[in-house]
């Protein structure tokens, strides 16, 4: 499965940013942190296959054990913000059966 994130990504209708510019600064909140980790996931799919296609290509500067760890390296990545968006769902349910 990959999670790979496209740079032109367009937030959902009546989301608010995930950060504001105040002087330079800019607010952090857990959107824009899920977003970082989101994009760093990608960012290691997107390296793994790049290193995998210049080892299929043969290419002398690119070597097997870089790409396996690459790969694992993806591997771990994805598995735990799988576990992180599967932990976000149950608290959502949890809340939502809550009575009031």
């Amino acid at each position: 499965m990959d999670m790979r994130i496209s740079s032109t990504t367009a937030s959902p209708i009546g989301a608010r940013p995930a950060a504001r510019a105040t002087g330079g600064t800019q607010e952090a909140g857990f959107s824009s942190a899920l977003k970082g980790a989101l994009q760093s996931v990608s960012d290691t799919q997107n390296q793994s296959s790049r290193l995998q296609t210049q080892v299929q290509l043969e290419n002398p500067n690119v070597s097997l054990e870089e790409t396996m760890i690459a790969m694992q390296k993806a591997q771990v990545s994805f598995q735990a913000a799988l576990h992180v968006r599967n932990r976000m769902v149950q608290a959502y349910t949890d809340i939502m059966n809550m009575q009031v």
